[in-house]
């Protein structure tokens, strides 16, 4: 559809006081043409279709900056247990085990529960990513993709080849809805040498890096004994930052570490229900925020969340400073910055995160006419403290509906769920005369 009028309550994410209570955005394409108060769109603008919803929010989708797609096959396969054996026991056997199709069907059923939730852009960091970046074209998402390098693995050389050849293969795809990254794992799961070479090859193609950094005490000794420093510091002398880099978690940092991050420019992706589910320890998001570090959230996996749902992650993203900080810390519109605006910028991304004319027309709306929302005393506080996933009616990406009445347009969700849960299943069964078996 080449032009719609929305009309609703629009919250813009232009700034703390912006809130149209009725409001109206104009699309034309994959672009937003006009904002602002009903009945104020130039009469230039001629829609092919108006939606009304009165009783809804529209704003900016939900940026997930740090997830593992095809870890939906995982889901509950894991639970209870720390980070490294979490991995060592269960994650890495399992995963060894999945097939390219697998990590494909897996995808899909986590962009379903993304779209439902409101999530129109994650970070994905995962391996078999071509398929990966078939399913996002498939369902009409924004992705941003990397794939995963272990580089002290057998396979770390292909791994490495293949990522070169999804920049060459994917980089833009989807009329500019796929970027690419490359995405080494963990300082504690690369070499110096290897993240050099990362870095460089990185750099030759004009794309970011995507890495977990920082995120349990475990890891800060395993690189303290190895280098003499911390995995920020090590990181730093290795040439890694100074270009665009998203550090996942940065959970566990010293002053030095958030000054570090602050002067390269590091973008941080928090994924505070997975810190607290996998015991990894509260990261210090007000500190970085202070020193002008971008701060997106993240789910993480399927398997270390449960879930996908980027409402909850805001909700528990603002709990869990205050029970750290005080009352007053990460207010709702902050965290809503966090999930919008600064997810965006942290990715790369210069025209998604707001409502404004000439940006991409990646929006959602919640249904406000339920109990949960009355009375209406603050609308940002209503979404971090109070919506869940269920509440998304509505969500566009690059002006296509993906979803409408809480139907999905793109994928064909009773398929998918089916055939997760078969092969899924099947995986599992294969552990059942091994020590990796699920009890």
């Amino acid at each position: 559809m080449a032009k719609i009028l929305i009309r609703a309550m629009i919250l813009p994410m232009t700034g703390a006081e912006d809130f149209y209570p009725e409001g109206e955005i104009a699309i034309e394409n994959d672009r937003i043409f006009f904002v602002g108060e009903k009945g104020s769109t130039p009469d230039s603008f001629v829609p092919e279709r108006i939606i009304d919803l009165p009783d809804d929010v529209v704003m900016p989708g939900l940026i997930n900056t740090h997830t593992h797609a095809g870890m939906t096959m995982l889901r509950s396969y894991a639970d209870d247990l720390p980070l490294m054996p979490w991995l060592q026991t269960k994650i890495w056997p399992f995963e060894d085990k999945m097939f390219d199709e697998d990590i494909y069907w897996g995808t899909l059923l986590a962009l379903g529960e993304m779209i439902q939730s409101g999530t129109t852009t994650m970070l994905d960091m995962y391996a078999s990513m071509n398929h990966v970046a078939k399913a996002v074209l498939e369902a009409g998402t924004r992705g941003v993709l990397a794939r995963g390098l272990i580089g002290n693995a057998p396979n770390g050389e292909k791994a490495f080849a293949e990522n070169i050849e999804l920049v060459r293969k994917y980089h833009g795809a989807g009329k500019g809805r796929i970027q690419i990254m490359f995405g080494p794992h963990a300082p504690y799961t690369c070499s110096g040498e290897f993240l050099q070479r990362v870095k460089q090859e990185a750099d030759r193609l004009g794309v970011g890096i995507h890495i977990h950094v920082a995120e349990t005490e475990d890891e800060i000794g395993t690189i303290k004994e190895q280098y003499g420093k911390t995995p920020v510091q090590w990181l730093d002398e290795l040439g890694l930052f100074g270009g665009h880099v998203v550090a996942a978690h940065c959970v566990h940092l010293t002053e030095e570490d958030r000054d570090i991050l602050a002067r390269r420019k590091v973008c941080v992706a928090h994924n505070p229900e997975s810190n607290m589910k996998l015991n990894s320890g509260t990261a210090p998001i007000p500190e970085l925020r202070s020193r002008g570090v971008l701060v997106g959230l993240g789910t993480d996996g399927a398997s270390s969340n449960n879930n996908l749902d980027m409402f909850g992650e805001m909700r528990s993203a603002a709990l869990q400073q205050k029970l750290a900080k005080g009352a007053t810390t990460l207010p709702a519109y902050e965290v809503l910055q966090m999930a919008t605006v600064d997810g965006a910028r942290s990715l790369g991304l210069t025209d998604v995160g707001m409502l404004v004319p000439g940006y991409k027309a990646d929006l959602i709306s919640i249904n406000f006419d339920q109990p949960h929302f009355y009375p209406r005393f603050s609308v940002p506080a209503h979404l971090v403290y109070v919506a869940h996933a269920g509440d998304v009616r509505t969500v566009m990406v690059d002006g296509e509906l993906l979803m409408e009445e809480r139907q999905l347009k793109t994928i064909d969700i009773k398929r998918v769920c089916c055939e997760v849960e078969k092969r899924a299943k099947a995986i599992a069964e294969s552990f059942s005369d091994s020590p990796n078996s699920k009890n």
